[in-house]
């Protein structure tokens, strides 16, 4: 599926590529050039993870070989390519090595949290838009809701791997390759 053709299925799923948010950038917040950096790059990768969920969860509903499918793999690939290009997420630590980064801390209630701040980007920008309406404790997230994240993040990126084969192997059927 060509670019064109994906953006415009993409575009009728109600998702926004990520790529359209430099053209959204509102004016300076108090006129500081660094904080005004800061606050677009923040958006943007805001942007870019609510986009990413939205599309994982559009995929988990599909069965592989759907027809919608295939834009929402460009969509993710798309995605990954803006995350890979962001110097401010250079290097981006994977599945394996997050949980490693991340402690988890006893709060006086006796339930385990990790601090929001302690969670190194994109990973907490993930995290927050996978946690939307979860409860939490005002000094962080609940280490069980973490802890789940990250299992759950691992058996959605086997759903995607499940919808690239089932595109592979169309492709290959097809003789389209493309």
């Amino acid at each position: 599926m060509d670019a064109q053709r994906a953006e415009t299925r993409i575009a009728g799923l109600g998702l926004r590529q990520p790529s359209v948010v430099a053209a959204r950038n509102k004016p300076p917040i108090c006129g500081a050039k660094n904080l005004e950096t800061n606050n677009m790059r923040h958006e943007n990768l805001r942007i870019r993870e609510a986009a990413r969920r939205k599309t994982l969860w559009r995929l988990a509903s599909l069965a592989p070989g759907h027809p919608d499918a295939p834009s929402l793999i460009v969509l993710l690939d798309s995605i990954s390519l803006e995350e890979r290009g962001d110097p401010v997420l250079d290097p981006v630590l994977t599945l394996e090595e997050i949980p490693r980064f991340v402690p988890i801390r006893r709060h006086p209630s006796g339930k385990e949290i990790v601090l929001e701040h302690e969670i190194p980007e994109p990973w907490r920008e993930r995290f927050l838009q996978a946690s939307i309406g979860s409860t939490r404790l005002v000094e962080g997230m609940y280490a069980t809701d973490w802890q789940k994240f990250l299992k759950e993040w691992a058996l959605e990126m086997q759903v995607v791997d499940t919808h690239r084969d089932a595109i592979s192997k169309d492709q290959a059927i097809d003789g389209s390759g493309d």
